[in-house]
């Protein structure tokens, strides 16, 4: 087996043995079997390639095409050309199927289960990776550097999978990345000769190296080297900070669900962007809504809420996610004796707000929406299974939940695996969280008067300053220094309230999404993305979880946390009116000009976004056609850069350095052959050296320099060929440089843009590949043959 070989099969193991740290992240594991097949492919034609050989670019080049179409074959076969080849319908079916990967990605907590687009976001990513470690380690020769993007696959693998990426994944994984530097070390090696060769290269028995005697020694010292660094990759990461938090949610907790109907969820963590959306300078409509809820202050829109605090950051746990009812549950802890009125609101998304949580109004009781949506029953949200808001038309029918002061300070005991899991605080919560909680609420009689004063001692008695740049974190450390600085934004509010709360053993989680909007001329309301808020929600028994706003100047502080009246009896279910319409306006009611300040005052009507959503006038920049396009644009332009490239690449090695110097001799001689062939002056294998550097100099009208570098290149052939011991030549590529500029000073014009661009000597890749097709023809019916005589012998067999 040639270096080469056994370096190319040393990259195709190396990326598969990091891949399978991404077993843990989907369920079922076949998509690794598909993996495994586009990178073999992937290998093999960058193998052929160099064997023929093509120019490096050429060669990357040659695989990337031949992944794409397997790619093309695999996921997006009935609307491929001829069905392997992507047109535009087969690019946009890729693109769906990217988008709804993303989605899936960001909606399932692993172990996720294999759809479409997940499975070609797996396959694609390890042929990508595979791509770049085949190149740098086979194509450039250098393995070394083809550890980064294998460190980055294992990297994306052991961060999604929450722990599933253990130490047997990182030990299959570094074992190939040393097997790859082992492999490149050797061929390294063995390009200096038999001396470190071995005795395989040398042939020749009695050398030290045939004996067995040194051959093996760079096998142990690249033993040793790996078996180091393996230990220092064990041992550093136990030494760094670990990271928490992310984009996807973390760990499971208790309560947690795992598997139920239709998977499980993690949610995207909203609080990224949150701060963000506040700063913007212009407030974008993102949603608009009509309602007949008679006030509409308390109508926060609720995306999701955060229940785990693991003292890094507030996020989301890991549920189970099922199919939409007809009718959601009645909310949990809700009493019959709490005052309810249901409300209907119907709702149409900008078409530039993309977000795959629902806003929906808490506690909603029925959702009218299409598409594909899946229900979270601990949060009692919705979130998008490959759908998001942009441009969304639904209607919700929630629960005005109205209890009274009274009802909540008689709220008993919350169930005790409900109080385990939602006042959870973590270990490294800071000391004077509690003890400024417990001096807050000192006197209280019972959980609601602890909350109320927690409420009124951010809004109001603290002397907390609302301000949206501040930098001070989300972990248990920010609250402290949120405590003691005494400004920052609702993230610190809630999470603030949120956390002492907990301390103080009331269930308390935060919820994210939007304040009730800026109600509009035309009796809708419009939601900015400036109304993006938190809140905390705090858990009392006959009532469920119920909304409080610690925030000064931002929402609305419920009646039921102020003084309130008794005998609170309930009221009758609202019905929506006949006479407001709650089908929000297609059309804008105000001219298309509107200042920001305009805007922020609802004096311009229904944004642009909203009205673009609603007609369905997609419009935008096609990317899918503006890449075909590109694609071929390349190809077109690429095409006649073909021969060019495979010329350059060819003298390159030739005249490059080589550690046999009769075979540098033959190799510059052969090249400067080829470069009078690429000027018209065909090769006659025939003629003795000499006799051929007379004809091209005749033939070629060469100058004194150049014909005296023909006739010493020539000279050096003969001493190569025929000399018992010839003299190391020197200057060889500068004489075969002198050869190609007479050749080329003397040539017409029309020869030497055809010596350039379509150079005559191409003709030895047919060439080429001719012989060894009827090399590996030779070889396989020579295998053939061994193995049916083989077949035909009869084992002997003695009587016992």
């Amino acid at each position: 087996m040639s270096g080469r070989t056994r370096l190319t099969l040393a990259a195709y193991a190396a990326t598969l043995a990091a891949s399978l740290a991404l077993l843990p992240l989907v369920k079922p594991a076949t998509w690794i079997f598909t993996a495994a097949l586009v990178l073999g492919l992937q290998s093999a034609a960058g193998w052929v390639t160099r064997r023929v050989p093509l120019a490096r670019p050429l060669t990357i080049a040659a695989q990337a095409v031949l992944t794409l179409l397997v790619l093309t074959v695999i996921f997006v076969r009935e609307q491929a050309v001829l069905g392997v080849l992507p047109g535009p319908h087969a690019l946009a079916a890729f693109g769906g199927l990217f988008e709804a990967g993303v989605s899936d990605v960001g909606t399932y907590a692993p172990p996720a289960p294999n759809t479409p687009g997940i499975r070609l976001l797996l396959v694609t990513g390890v042929a990508v990776i595979g791509l770049l470690v085949d190149t740098l380690a086979v194509t450039f020769r250098n393995a070394a550097p083809a550890g980064l993007p294998l460190l980055a696959l294992y990297s994306v693998a052991a961060g999604l999978s929450g722990g599933g990426a253990g130490l047997v994944a990182f030990c299959v994984a570094a074992t190939g990345y040393l097997v790859l530097l082992l492999a490149e070390g050797r061929d390294r090696l063995s390009a200096w000769g038999r001396v470190f060769g071995g005795a395989q290269r040398s042939g020749r028995p009695g050398s030290p190296i045939g004996e067995g005697g040194s051959a093996s020694a760079p096998a142990r010292t690249g033993m040793r080297i790996g078996a180091v660094t393996l230990g220092v990759a064990l041992l550093v990461p136990f030494a760094l900070p670990g990271l928490g938090g992310g984009f996807l949610g973390g760990g499971a907790g208790e309560g947690e669900g795992r598997g139920g109907k239709g998977g499980t969820i993690s949610a995207v963590n909203p609080l990224v962007s949150l701060q963000n959306d506040l700063r913007q300078p212009e407030d974008r409509e993102v949603l608009r809504y009509r309602t007949n809820a008679v006030d509409k202050s308390g109508l926060y829109l609720r995306l999701v809420a955060l229940d785990q605090f693991d003292g890094t950051s507030w996020k989301s746990s890991v549920r189970p996610v099922q199919d939409v009812p007809d009718q959601l549950p009645w909310p949990d802890g809700l009493a019959q004796d709490v005052r309810v009125t249901e409300v209907t609101t119907n709702f149409v998304a900008s078409a530039e707000y993309d977000q795959k949580w629902l806003p929906m109004p808490y506690p909603a009781s029925r959702v009218s929406l299409s598409g594909s949506w899946r229900y979270e029953p601990a949060g009692r949200m919705l979130v998008g299974d490959g759908q998001s808001t942009r441009g969304a038309r639904y209607s919700v029918t929630s629960l005005d939940v109205r209890p009274t002061g009274e009802q909540l300070a008689a709220a008993p005991p919350a169930p005790e695996k409900l109080v385990r899991e939602y006042t959870r605080v973590p270990a490294s919560l800071p000391a004077d969280v509690r003890t400024t909680a417990q001096e807050v609420t000192r006197g209280a009689r019972n959980d609601y008067e602890r909350a109320v004063r927690l409420q009124d001692w951010f809004a109001e008695d603290g002397g907390f300053r609302y301000d949206v740049n501040v930098n001070s974190g989300t972990g248990a450390g920010a609250v402290s220094r949120f405590l003691r600085d005494k400004e920052g934004f609702c993230i610190h509010f809630s999470f603030s309230m949120a956390a002492m709360a907990r301390s103080l053993g009331i269930p308390a989680r935060v919820a994210v999404g939007f304040m009730p909007g800026t109600p509009q001329p035309d009796g809708s309301v419009s939601v900015g993305i400036r109304d993006a808020h938190a809140w905390p929600e705090l858990y009392f028994q006959g009532a469920g979880w119920t909304r409080f706003e610690p925030t000064p100047s931002r929402g609305t502080v419920p009646d039921y946390t102020r003084e309130q009246s008794t005998g609170g009896a309930s009221t009758p279910t609202a019905r929506p009116s006949a006479g407001a319409s709650a089908q929000p306006s297609a059309v804008p009611s105000a001219s298309e000009s509107c200042s920001p300040q305009q805007r922020r005052l609802g004096e311009c009507g229904q944004d642009k976004a909203v009205a673009g959503a609603v007609d369905g006038d997609g419009g935008g920049f096609d990317w899918r056609k503006a890449g075909l396009v590109a694609l071929v644009v390349l190809v077109v332009l690429g095409l006649p850069l073909l021969p060019w490239l495979w010329r350059g690449r060819v003298r390159a090695r030739r005249l490059g350095p080589a550690p046999d110097p009769v075979a540098r001799v033959l190799a510059v001689w052969q090249e400067i052959n080829d470069t009078a062939w690429d000027y018209g002056i065909l090769p006659d294998e025939s003629r003795t050296p000499r006799r051929t550097a007379a004809r091209l100099v005749r033939e070629g009208e060469l100058t004194t320099d150049a014909a005296d570098a023909v006739h010493r290149v020539a000279r050096a052939v003969e001493e190569a060929l025929y000399a018992p011991r010839p003299r190391p030549a020197t200057g060889l590529t500068e004489q075969a440089e002198l050869v190609r500029r007479g050749l080329h000073a003397s040539a017409s014009g029309p020869a030497r843009l055809r010596a350039r661009l379509a150079p005559r000597s191409a003709a030895r890749v047919s060439v080429a590949a001719r012989e060894r097709t009827e090399a590996l023809r030779t070889s396989w019916s020579d295998r053939t043959r061994a193995a049916t005589r083989s077949l035909r012998r009869k084992p002997s067999s003695k009587p016992s």
